[in-house]
């Protein structure tokens, strides 16, 4: 079973054998995928819808839907989605860092950003030495820097916090 988002209502989706179940009321549903997948024939409750896929985000698992020369937003939360929810965990996916911390203890050879600048996840922030091996730590998040806690040669240990975005 799937929880289905249309527009902010929850409704909940079973299917199989042709079958589909909207909030526990079975119906017959006949689905036609056409031009790979870019359009949809839907045959429900006796009425024929035709529906093209305008879009599909990876991240919230949501659909942009064009029906009836309007587009419609429809997410998708399967079992394991759900079962995230149920356990209060699907708000660590969405969380935003606001800390930098050492991954390891070492020493700050260089730092490679500066207060107030604009950074991308990914983007480097600062070169730390341990055992002998120079480390580009990267920066794990789109932000602002807001504070450098730390200072060129300075030895840092593990989890100590290095940078704090805005």
């Amino acid at each position: 079973m799937v929880q289905a988002i249309i527009n902010g209502k929850s409704i909940q989706v079973e299917y199989a054998n042709g079958m589909v179940k909207l909030d526990n009321e079975q119906q017959l549903l006949n689905i036609l995928s056409l031009n790979n997948g870019k359009n949809l024939h839907l045959l429900y409750n006796n009425h024929s819808y035709f529906i093209e896929l305008l879009g599909f985000n990876k991240d919230t698992k949501t659909y942009t839907l064009g029906f009836d020369g309007k587009a419609f937003e429809i997410g998708i939360k399967d079992r394991f989605d759900q079962l995230l929810h149920s356990m209060g965990l699907d708000s660590v996916k969405n969380s935003k860092v606001n800390e930098l911390k050492a991954p390891m203890p070492g020493l700050v050879l260089s730092i490679k950003t500066a207060i107030g600048q604009s950074v991308v996840k990914g983007d480097p922030i600062l070169i730390l030495e341990a055992m002998k091996m120079e480390n580009i730590i990267k920066s794990p998040t789109d932000g602002i820097i807001k504070t450098i806690h730390i200072i060129e040669k300075q030895a840092v240990d593990k989890n100590q916090i290095l940078i704090t975005f805005e």
